[in-house]
């Protein structure tokens, strides 16, 4: 039987909350990098980029692509989806299409979002352009009204896992056998990201992509990962 004097504890009150709508398919502008709704019509610059290295679609339930018409015809599937909704990205410098990520796994009505499909060419990664991209949707996320940002990749890739310690995603847990993928077993990393830290991280990036953080040459003077350090409740065992 229950002790009636035991304490009962139950979650924090939402008070006022509501629930955000999906997020706009909107045109995202940054400094070095523009986010757009894909089309089809990005298929023959991503093809290319993406022919560089095979090793971009390892971590990926799809690809790679024997032929541009057969990756268009996915392209343009992808692109009419709501959930993934997804984007290409377009570094300013280039003028071509070098990357794709979406939102999936939308709910509004827990106000949670995921960014993945993040599929970034040879040529763009580890660029400013690749981290500006994904500040740009984690940003559009928080403003649409979402209260936690989820990334969440295959516990053996560790560049993944590297990332989003370095882009303020806290770690919480390993998934073991969540999903299977090409014919291959996935453990999978989950991080997230809340609302009530996203102002400090967002600050976080605003200093790290501002151009007087950055030589001559181009190198950075204060790095992402320390910046957005104080941010992260829950650190990446894989770091």
């Amino acid at each position: 039987m229950a002790d009636m004097n035991e304490r009962r504890d139950v979650g924090a009150p939402m008070g006022g909350w509501q629930a955000p709508g999906v997020p706009e398919r909107a045109v995202l502008t940054g400094r070095t990098v523009t986010v757009e709704p894909l089309s089809a019509d990005h298929a023959a610059d991503l093809f290319q980029a993406y022919g560089a290295d095979d090793r971009i679609w390892d971590y990926l339930g799809y690809g790679p692509f024997a032929a541009l018409d057969d990756y268009r015809a996915f392209v343009a599937n992808m692109a009419q989806q709501t959930d993934p909704l997804y984007y290409a990205i377009r570094p300013n410098a280039s003028g071509r299409v070098e990357g794709i990520a979406s939102f999936l796994r939308i709910t509004p009505g827990m106000g949670v979002i995921e960014i993945g499909h993040i599929n970034l060419a040879p040529s763009m990664q580890g660029t400013t352009g690749a981290t500006e991209a994904l500040f740009l949707m984690a940003d559009h996320a928080f403003r649409s009204g979402y209260r936690r940002y989820e990334w969440k990749c295959d516990s053996l890739n560790r560049p993944s896992r590297r990332a989003a310690e370095r882009l303020g995603f806290s770690f919480e847990g390993i998934f073991r056998q969540h999903m299977i993928y090409k014919g291959r077993n996935r453990d999978t990393a989950w991080f997230a990201i809340l609302d009530k830290d996203w102002p400090g991280i967002r600050a976080a990036y605003e200093t790290w992509l501002a151009p007087a953080n950055f030589d001559a040459a181009g190198r950075q003077k204060q790095s992402l990962g320390a910046l957005t350090a104080p941010f992260v409740a829950v650190k990446n065992p894989e770091t």
